[in-house]
């Protein structure tokens, strides 16, 4: 994914039921400064020159983390997703990374379903914890 790519991947968030927005971090400058940050573990899928797919990943240098994992509703069933996660874990891997997280919300039951099917595990023994340092125009947000 480049920065080029972000009208059309924002816009696939935007029609994505359960994906979760902010206008600071998932605005173009924010999302410009995590794919500065992560080149080579950001990626796209493409049909007829059209995104229909697009997955974040980075790493801190000790774990890697997938964001914003989406696929258009009408191509879905049909690998992307799980392309789009093979390749995000192999970019992963080549830094040294060796366990990948995400986060999905609770209510996102599509998302989950797909994320459990690949074999990611649910951890009934963590609590996610956040805290705003960063005060967030919540009006952008799409749950």
């Amino acid at each position: 994914m480049t920065i080029e790519d972000y009208d059309e991947v924002y816009a696939l968030w935007l029609n994505t039921p359960g994906m979760g927005l902010n206008v600071l971090d998932d605005s173009k400058n924010g999302i410009d400064k995590y794919l500065q940050r992560n080149p080579t573990t950001c990626f796209v899928a493409e049909k007829d020159n059209k995104i229909v797919g697009v997955l974040l990943s980075g790493h801190d240098g000790r774990r890697g983390f997938i964001y914003h994992t989406a696929v258009a509703l009408s191509e879905r069933g049909k690998g992307i997703g799980r392309a789009l996660v093979d390749r995000a874990v192999e970019a992963l891997r080549a830094e040294g990374v060796n366990k990948v997280a995400l986060v999905v919300i609770d209510s996102n039951r599509i998302g989950n379903e797909f994320w459990e099917h690949l074999g990611f595990t649910k951890r009934d023994d963590l609590v996610y914890r956040n805290k705003v340092i960063t005060t967030l125009d919540m009006q952008a947000m799409n749950t």
